[in-house]
């Protein structure tokens, strides 16, 4: 029987994987994908920030890909596998705050998966400007490079020569084998990444020798996920301005921001994302007739306040 071949897309919150994710997808390469992203919070964005493809998206929110849904992964896998009309790949798109070992680990624990898929490699992205702060304070971070057959160093632009190879020593440190790819909005060809047949069980139980046994994992439980909703019309000019003061202020405890937006006198989508205090935004595609116009609002970080974030997305509403 084929094994279906199995990419792990993984790297810190706002590394870049979704726009990798995307790269993917718009790349003429003929081969159908689906596509299982994994998001921290109960609202669900990245998967409407996945572009439009033929590809399918299967969407898994609210738990981290790792723990709490790991049955809900079987069960895609699962179900993939069973469908007449096949797929040349799987990608999984990692949440931010997940560890890969325990996703790895299933393609080798479930006897069905590991029968008719095959775990490709893991492909971490790694953000250049922010990633030896988290190495400090985040063990996923050190988790998702060790872990790596394949790292995209991305965000290149916004660090000098000398940080980046400060930066690339550090991660060889960490993973002496991976392959890096130095990239700018994850631009890299799809042969460096996909159909690499690099993950290696053997290197794996070198670092975890009970990899194949764990069953633990815990989160840094300091990090939470506030999510923001509503259905009138913000204001342009009060929510960018909101925002741009909150990350000033703010930015070193919001490790991740990012949303989907109706502002008032506006056709088309206002998407924003943050990492820290860098801030990107802009207009996307237009609305659909037959698509709710609803704003939804994503902060992942530390000593969040909910109810005064609460009560300045809502002073913003037009």
């Amino acid at each position: 029987m084929n094994q279906i071949p199995v990419t792990v897309l993984t790297g810190y919150l706002g590394a870049g994987k979704t726009t990798l994710l995307n790269r993917i997808l718009t790349e003429e390469h003929g081969k159908k994908y689906a596509v299982v992203v994994n998001e921290f919070g109960e609202i669900g964005i990245d998967n409407d920030l996945v572009v439009n493809a033929d590809e399918e998206v299967f969407e898994m929110n609210n738990g981290c890909i790792c723990c709490t849904v790991r049955g809900d992964l079987i069960r895609i896998l699962g179900g993939l596998m069973k469908r007449q009309d096949g797929f040349d790949g799987i990608l999984i798109e990692t949440t931010g705050l997940a560890d890969p070992a325990p996703v790895a680990q299933t393609f080798f624990v479930d006897e069905d998966v590991q029968r008719r898929t095959l775990l490709d490699s893991i492909v971490t992205v790694v953000d250049a400007r922010h990633v030896v702060q988290r190495l400090e304070d985040s063990h996923e971070a050190l988790e998702q490079i060790a872990f790596a057959d394949v790292i995209l160093l991305n965000k290149t632009d916004l660090v000098s020569a000398d940080e980046l190879a400060q930066v690339e020593t550090r991660i060889r440190s960490i993973n002496a084998t991976t392959v890096i790819h130095r990239t700018e909005r994850c631009a890299v060809g799809l042969d460096r990444v996909l159909g690499r047949r690099a993950f290696d069980l053997d290197r794996i139980l070198a670092i975890e020798p009970e990899f194949l046994s764990e069953d633990d994992h815990e989160h840094d439980d300091a990090v939470k996920s506030v999510c923001l909703r509503t259905d009138r019309p913000l204001d342009g000019a009060r929510i960018t301005g909101w925002l741009q003061r909150l990350l000033v202020e703010r930015g070193q405890d919001l490790l991740r921001t990012k949303g989907i937006l109706s502002i008032a006198r506006q056709d088309k989508q206002y998407v924003v994302q943050a990492v820290h205090m860098l801030m990107e935004a802009s207009f996307t595609k237009p609305w659909s007739p037959d698509e709710t116009r609803e704003s939804r609002l994503v902060f992942i970080g530390r000593n969040i306040d909910e109810q005064e974030l609460r009560r300045q997305f809502d002073a913003c509403i037009a």
